[in-house]
C-alpha cells in the first residue's frame, strides 16, 4: 500500500468573481464551494513546514496558496471565517476510554485508547492507524495532554491540516505512535510493542519514523527501556522519544502518523517470520557481527559444533544451586561429540553482548525470565530449553507460554520445559490463586538431576542429528541480506 496516495486529491481552483458580492448567492458561495475549498484545497498542494511551527504559521502558508490575490476581501473574510468555525468544532477525546478499562474488555477486540477509531486491517499485518487517510478524511492526528498516571486525562482528536486546534504545535515527519497493555522496559515487553512497526516499514519502503511517541494505558511514557531502545537503534538509527516537553500540554498534531495499540495483533506467522528476520538482521549489522561461516564450524574430527548456551540468571527464577546445574549440562556435553558449552550470565551482557552470543548459539537453557527474548538473535531452528520455579504449571496460567510464542516468532524449536512440581501448598493464601502465584512467581529454581540429565541428552542428540544432515545438503554457505 502507498501510504501516500490517499492525501492528495487533484481539485480545481476556483475563482471568485462579482457574483461573490450578490446577496442571492452569498449562501451557496459560503456553504458549497468555500467549504469543498475549505477541506480539500489542502490536498492538492505539499508543505515543507518547519519542525515545531505553530498551526496558525501552517494556516498562513495555506492560506496564500488558496485565496487568490485577485479574490476580493468578501471572499477572503468568509474563507477565514469557516476555517475559524472548523478550528472551533474539533472535539478533544480521552485517550484512554474508560468503558474498556477492564482487561477482559480490552482482550475481547475492544480497545480504550482512541476508541472511536477503527483499525486498518490487512491480510497477515498487525492492525493499525495512518493519518492522514481517505479512513480519517484527511485528517491529521493531534494530543493534548502529557498525564504519566491517568490517560483518560490525556486526549486525541482529528484536524484537517488547514484548520488545526488554537495554540496547536505541527510536528513535521512520520511519527510512530504506540499505545501498549504493558510496558516498554521489559525486553518481552518492548520487543511486542515495537515489532509491529517494523513490519509496517517493510511494507512501506522501509520508511523511517522522525520520532517515537509511547503510552501506556493512554499514559505518556518518555523512554524505552536500554534492550528496545537498542533494537530499534539498529533498525532505524537514534530516533527520539517525544514527551511533549516544549510547548505546555499542546495539542500536538503530526504532519503523518502510524499508530498501533494492539502489539503484534493479527499479524500472521509468515509475517511475524519476516519482522524477526529483518530484526535479527539489522541487530548484527548493528553490532558488527558477522555471520561468515556460521552453522558450517566443526572440530578437530570434521564433525559439526553444537554450540550450547546455559543462560544464567541472578535473584528471581534463577537456580537455587547453580554450580550443581552446570554440573549436569557439562557433563552431558562432554558426551556428544562437537558440544561446546558456554556458560554466560545475563545481567553482565551489553546489548551486543547478548546479540554476539545469542547469533553463535544453537541451544539456549535458561530459566523463564526475559532474558530469554534474546533467543530473536539465534538462527532460525535453533533450539530453546525452559525452567520454571514452583507454582507456575499450577498458577501461572497463559503467562508461561510467553517463550513459546516467541519461539514461534522467531522461528526457533521450543524444546518445552521443566516445572518444579508444587509439592504441599504453603501460600499464606492457599485459596487464592492470584495470591498464591505472586507468593511463587519469582522463588528460584531447583532441579531434578535425572531429569536435567535425560533431557539435555535428548535435545543434544536431536541437535547433532539435524546438523549432521544440514551438512550433507548444503551447497554453499547462507548468506542474508537485510530487506530495510
Amino acid at each position: 500500500m502507498d501510504v501516500e496516495k490517499h492525501s492528495r486529491v487533484p481539485t480545481k481552483r476556483p475563482k471568485c468573481s462579482s457574483s461573490c458580492q450578490s446577496p442571492t448567492l452569498v449562501v451557496l458561495f459560503t456553504l458549497t464551494p468555500l467549504l469543498v475549498l475549505i477541506l480539500f484545497r489542502i490536498q492538492s498542494f505539499k508543505f515543507s513546514t518547519p519542525s515545531g511551527s505553530t498551526s496558525w504559521e501552517f494556516f498562513q502558508k495555506w492560506a496564500t496558496v488558496t485565496v487568490d490575490s485577485t479574490t476580493d476581501n468578501g471572499c477572503s473574510d468568509r474563507l477565514n471565517n469557516l476555517t475559524a468555525k472548523l478550528r472551533e468544532s474539533i472535539t478533544f477525546l480521552p485517550l484512554k476510554d474508560l468503558r474498556y478499562a477492564d482487561i477482559e474488555a480490552a482482550m475481547s477486540g475492544n480497545t480504550w485508547f482512541m476508541s472511536s477509531l477503527s483499525d486498518t486491517v490487512e491480510e497477515n499485518e498487525a492492525e493499525y492507524l495512518y493519518f492522514p487517510s481517505e479512513a480519517s478524511k484527511g485528517r491529521i492526528l493531534c494530543i493534548k495532554g502529557r498525564d504519566t498516571k491517568d490517560g483518560s486525562k490525556n486526549s486525541y482528536a482529528l484536524a484537517w491540516p488547514e484548520s488545526l486546534p488554537e495554540s496547536a504545535t505541527l510536528l513535521e515527519g512520520l511519527t510512530f505512535v504506540s499505545d501498549t497493555y504493558y510496558d516498554y522496559l521489559n525486553l518481552w515487553h518492548g520487543l511486542y510493542a515495537v515489532a509491529p512497526f517494523v513490519g509496517w516499514s517493510m511494507k512501506n519502503h522501509c520508511l523511517k519514523p522522525t520520532r517515537w511517541v509511547l503510552f501506556h494505558w493512554g499514559e505518556l511514557r518518555s523512554k524505552m527501556g536500554a534492550w528496545a531502545q537498542n533494537l530499534m537503534r539498529a533498525a532505524y538509527g537514534d530516533i527520539p522519544v517525544e514527551a511533549f516537553g516544549g510547548g505546555g500540554y499542546g495539542p500536538y498534531c503530526f504532519e503523518r502518523a502510524v499508530l498501533m495499540r494492539h502489539n503484534l495483533g493479527k499479524m500472521g506467522e509468515k509475517k511475524k517470520l519476516q519482522v524477526s528476520e529483518q530484526v535479527r538482521c539489522k541487530a548484527r549489522a548493528f553490532c558488527g557481527i558477522s555471520t561468515s561461516g556460521k552453522g558450517e564450524e566443526v572440530n578437530e574430527r570434521g564433525e559439526p559444533v553444537v554450540n550450547m548456551t546455559l543462560l544464567m540468571r541472578r535473584g528471581s527464577r534463577s537456580f537455587k544451586n547453580a554450580s550443581a546445574v552446570v554440573n549436569v549440562f557439562a557433563r552431558e556435553c562432554e558426551r556428544v561429540d562437537g558440544c561446546a558449552l558456554s556458560v554466560v550470565q545475563s545481567e553482565d551482557l551489553s546489548f551486543c553482548d547478548q546479540v554476539r552470543v545469542m547469533t553463535h548459539t544453537d541451544i539456549v537453557a535458561t530459566p523463564h525470565g526475559a532474558q530469554l527474548t534474546n533467543m530473536l538473535f539465534m538462527e532460525p531452528g535453533s533450539r530453546v530449553m525452559e525452567f520454571f520455579p514452583r507454582g507456575w504449571l499450577e498458577l501461572a496460567g497463559i503467562g508461561q507460554h510467553a517463550h513459546r510464542w516467541t519461539a514461534e516468532l522467531c522461528g526457533m524449536i521450543h524444546e518445552g520445559a521443566y516445572w518444579e512440581p508444587l509439592g504441599t501448598k504453603d501460600c499464606p493464601n492457599p485459596h487464592q490463586d492470584l495470591d498464591c502465584f505472586l507468593f511463587y512467581k519469582d522463588g528460584q529454581v531447583g532441579h531434578n538431576e535425572t531429569f536435567f540429565a535425560e533431557w539435555t541428552r535428548d535435545v543434544l542428540s536431536r541437535v547433532r542429528e539435524s546438523k549432521l544432515e544440514e551438512a550433507k545438503k548444503r551447497l554453499q554457505p547462507k548468506t542474508t541480506t537485510c530487506v530495510c
